[in-house]
């Protein structure tokens, strides 16, 4: 537990729900990691409820004490951290809400200040990797998930939603597909064109069958190897997770990692250049008891600790 008079030193049924108790402000002056929220989900295909999704998990970080034992550091006491808000979204316009979050964003990274982003559903990774491309050229990208998200079309004639972003992403050469890794891909899908299709748009598709068999040690090697030295874009999207282990999201498909697989495949990523970081799709109307908002809090504080050993390197 922190030592009295820290932020850490109030109960976590205390206090105002910023992510970590980190200040809210807007002021990047000095500020090393901005936590921003995208509170939209007009664009799922299911169930929707993740725009009350950076709530949930700003509420659930409060049990954070600061001090991550696996990978021994402090990062709030290392990195300067401050919750920015949330765009100001348009649940009705996925076109306006889009350039919001990328005009959020670019302002936030053009203070050289790195932007880890709660959603939300999966559609908001494409304007944010838009405002990181302008800022370190085209991403190498590790993209866990259940789902693809490289449809052409998941509705006719919109091109637009959280089944297209990375396929509009590689399209607009935002992402090195020498560097891009899809990992704990499963479930049905309209047939194997989907798998083929991702793959053909150059991506290194992991399903959760293959990920079980290397084992997390051999998958981290891959990553690695394929992203080396590259500025690095993580996003997260919860259903990766089994919803045995998060249920609290909007298109859940069975048999996905486990919890402390996931922590563990984070922490595996440290030797990386990470420069920024979605989490998305945690959909709190379907979250029992919050597991879900909690393990999405924890797998943030991996990204800022992540952050925060390479910034003592």
């Amino acid at each position: 537990m922190a030592t009295t008079g820290s932020p850490f030193s109030a109960q976590p049924y205390q206090g105002i729900s910023t992510f970590g108790r980190r200040p809210h402000t807007r002021n990047l002056s000095g500020v090393d990691v901005a936590i921003l929220g995208v509170p939209y989900d007009s664009s799922t295909s299911y169930r929707s409820g993740a725009r009350f999704g950076p709530r949930a998990i700003r509420e659930q970080s409060l049990l954070l004490w600061g001090y991550n034992n696996a990978q021994q550091v402090a990062p709030f006491e290392v990195l300067n951290v401050v919750d920015y808000g949330d765009v100001d979204i348009i649940p009705v316009d996925i076109h306006a809400t889009h350039q919001a979050i990328e005009q959020t964003a670019a302002t936030i990274q053009q203070a050289e200040t790195r932007l880890i982003s709660l959603g939300g559903d999966h559609s908001i990774s494409l304007p944010l990797l838009r405002a990181c491309h302008k800022q370190h050229g085209p991403l190498a990208v590790v993209h866990f998930d259940a789902h693809p998200d490289t449809w052409d079309e998941e509705y006719p004639t919109f091109k637009y939603s959280h089944g297209t972003p990375f396929r509009r992403a590689i399209e607009e050469g935002l992402i090195d597909t020498a560097a891009y890794l899809q990992i704990g891909i499963r479930g049905p899908t309209a047939g194997p064109q989907d798998y083929a299709d991702a793959k053909q748009l150059g991506a290194r598709l992991i399903t959760f069958d293959e990920a079980a068999e290397l084992g997390v040690r051999n998958v981290l090697s891959e990553i690695q190897q394929r992203v080396g030295p590259r500025p690095l874009y993580v996003t997260l999207d919860i259903d990766a997770i089994d919803p045995a282990f998060a249920p609290g999201t909007g298109t859940p498909e069975v048999g996905g990692f486990s919890s402390y697989q996931m922590l563990q495949l984070l922490r595996g990523l440290g030797d990386l250049n990470l420069v920024g970081a979605d989490l998305v799709e945690v959909s709190p109307p379907f979250d029992s008891q919050h597991i879900t908002a909690i393990l999405a809090a924890n797998l943030v504080f991996e990204l800022l600790s992540l952050m925060a050993r390479k910034t003592t390197k």
